[in-house]
Formats: C-alpha cells, sequence, structure tokens
C-alpha cells in the first residue's frame, strides 16, 4: 500500500513538473536529449521532466531604437542618421538553432545595413528619397535575417542631423532659388504686361474714341480715391484741332511779311 501511495505521489510530481503553459504570442522550442523535437504551444502542454528541456520565443513585432550613427554619404558628408526596426520571429525553431541570440544579431545587421546604404547615396537623396532607403533596407535586411527565421517588416530613418555648415549653406541655396523663382515670375508679368499694352495701343489707334472712355475712367478713379486734386483732361480732338490751328496762324503770318516790301525796309 506504502509502495502504490509512493508511486502514484512520484507519478503525480512527473505530471506536475512536466506542465508548461505559453500564452498566445509566446512558441516552446522543445529539445529532448539535446536534440530539436518539436515546437510546442500556446496552451497547456507536457514535456518529459528531466528529459525535455524548453526554450520560450516571443512571437509578437519587436521595436528595435537603431541607435545614431555617424556615416559618410556618397557625396563625402559626413551625418547623423538613427531609425528604427520592426521585426518579428517567424519560425522560432530557426531563431533558437541558426543564430546565438537572434535579437542582437538581427540589430547588428539592421546597424551594418544602414550604414552602408546611407553610404551609397548621396546627402540629396537621403533627405528627399527617405521612402526608396527605407524599403532598400528593409529588403537587404530581411535577406540576412530570412535564414534565422526573422521577418523584418520595416526598417524606417527617423532624424538625420547635418553638420551645421551644411545647414548654412542649404539654406542659402534654397534663398537663391527662391528668388530666381520670383524674378522669373516677375518678368513672366511685365512681358504679358507689355503684351496687352501692344494689344490696347493698337485697338486705341483703329478707335480713338476708346482713348477718351480710359481718360475719363481715370477721371472716376481719381474722384473714387478722395484726393483733393482736380486733373482735368482735354479730349485729343481738342488738342490736335489747337495744334492745327498755330500751325496755319504761324505759316499765315510768315506768308503776310514776305509779300509786304514795305516792311522789309
Amino acid at each position: 500500500m506504502t509502495l502504490l501511495i509512493a508511486a502514484c505521489v512520484v507519478v503525480a510530481l512527473i505530471i506536475i513538473l512536466g506542465l508548461r503553459i505559453d500564452r498566445e504570442y509566446q512558441r516552446g522550442v522543445i529539445f529532448r536529449l539535446g536534440r530539436y523535437k518539436h515546437l510546442k504551444g500556446p496552451g497547456l502542454y507536457w514535456i518529459i521532466p528531466l528529459i525535455d528541456s524548453k526554450l520560450r520565443v516571443d512571437i509578437r513585432t519587436a521595436t528595435v531604437d537603431i541607435e545614431s550613427q555617424e556615416t559618410v554619404t556618397r557625396d563625402s558628408v559626413t551625418i547623423k542618421v538613427n531609425a528604427v526596426l520592426y521585426y518579428m520571429v517567424q519560425d522560432p525553431a530557426k531563431a533558437i538553432i541558426t543564430v546565438k541570440d537572434y535579437a542582437n544579431a538581427t540589430y547588428q545587421a539592421a546597424l551594418t545595413t544602414l550604414r552602408n546604404v546611407i553610404g551609397q547615396h548621396l546627402l540629396d537623396e537621403v533627405l528627399k528619397d527617405r521612402d526608396e532607403i527605407n524599403k532598400a533596407l528593409r529588403e537587404i535586411v530581411d535577406q540576412i535575417t530570412d535564414p534565422w527565421g526573422i521577418k523584418v517588416e520595416l526598417v524606417e530613418m527617423k532624424d538625420v542631423e547635418i553638420p551645421e555648415g551644411m545647414q548654412r549653406a542649404m539654406a542659402k541655396e534654397a534663398e537663391a532659388i527662391r528668388e530666381k523663382r520670383a524674378r522669373m515670375i516677375k518678368a513672366e508679368a511685365e512681358e504679358e504686361a507689355s503684351r496687352r499694352l501692344a494689344s490696347a495701343a493698337g485697338v486705341i489707334a483703329v478707335n480713338p474714341a476708346a482713348l477718351e472712355l480710359r481718360r475719363m475712367q481715370m477721371i472716376s478713379e481719381v474722384g473714387a480715391e478722395q484726393n483733393t486734386t482736380t486733373i482735368i483732361l482735354f479730349p485729343s480732338d481738342f488738342v490736335s484741332l489747337a495744334s492745327n490751328l498755330a500751325t496755319k496762324l504761324a505759316g499765315e503770318v510768315t506768308s503776310a511779311h514776305k509779300s509786304d516790301p514795305g516792311n522789309n525796309s
């Protein structure tokens, strides 16, 4: 009877010692006498005590900050770049068996790749084409970690620190570009205005009455501004008539002097 009780206790102890529980986002990599046996979890399962051993792996997406790295671009500009890495364990068995400390290995792979990819691009490309560089980073790191059972979801640059001298040079360049654009817009406006004026002059030459309408409009505009100055504009016909009369009178006076001989004496 005592032996039976002892046997029951031993069996119960073995069962209790062999029970394992993994959560939904965890998997158990089981080794039997040092050799890989199978993958367990999630939930409740049992392994053989003292014979089987288990390593727990988290299969959730991990977020890792890549520390700021000082690197040189293809156009020899020294910059500091930091990034963020998102990856998940796709094959827990490979992650445990193939590489030691898969988390650190993935981080180091991303770190090295970040330096290499930045060194292959110009500074302007690093600042403007971040999406393409991020895509290239993800593809390269994913190829490195794929044999380890690691899936790289995203590698994204966060901040790019540029030397102060380069910042001033870029600010001057941007200011020069804006000034050039402003001058081109002003020149185009002046060209368009000259064309409109030339067209208006042609219309006035064909129909002189249009000039009188413009003068009347100018008077109304001056009055609307509440100015104290009064401007009186004579029609162009009046000016032309006065000029013709003055020319005619001058000719008659000259003719009269020439025809009067007594005046010469």
